[in-house]
């Protein structure tokens, strides 16, 4: 600093030296115009490599989220284990002679509508007897039907099928 090749800065408590810009040659406009091409060119080149470089990453994540082919083999044969399980158990199905006609499986369904309509009714009616008799009782629900002896579908967990 004290020859003058290199400067110094202070600032506060902290000082910078940098290189004397007085004793560089000034670049010309030729220099300088050859100087921003190359740049240019550098960073077109680096873009292009970095863009490459990004489609590489994404076929390699690609590559190694994909199954090996060990493990595609191993796949198929679990597959055509399933596979020949189902059909098996399919021709069971179709070789049965137990099958349920029609007119059985309307006629089951329309008793299933019946009663689950008879539940559903007699339920509502139960619930209504209940809360009147529950307006003039000084005790809680629960007690109520603890004392009784009453149990509810949720007690139970049980829901009229829909």
């Amino acid at each position: 600093a004290q020859q003058g090749h290199v400067r110094e800065k202070t600032y506060g408590k902290q000082k910078i030296y940098f290189a004397a810009q007085e004793q560089l040659p000034a670049a010309s406009d030729t220099e300088l115009r050859s100087l921003d091409e190359e740049i240019a060119m550098l960073s077109a080149k680096v873009q292009t490599l970095q863009q490459s470089c990004r489609q590489m990453e994404a076929e390699l994540k690609e590559l190694n989220s994909s199954m090996t082919t060990p493990e595609m083999a191993r796949e198929i044969k679990e597959l055509k284990t399933g596979c020949t399980s189902c059909m098996e158990k399919l021709e069971r199905i179709k070789s049965a002679t137990n099958h349920v006609t029609p007119e059985e499986k309307e006629k089951v369904c329309s008793e299933q509508k019946l009663y689950c309509k008879e539940w559903r009714k007699r339920k509502r009616m139960a619930t209504e007897l209940l809360d009147a008799i529950l307006e003039g009782y000084p005790k809680s629900k629960k007690q109520f039907f603890e004392e009784v002896g009453i149990e509810t579908d949720e007690d139970h967990n049980v829901t009229p099928p829909a």
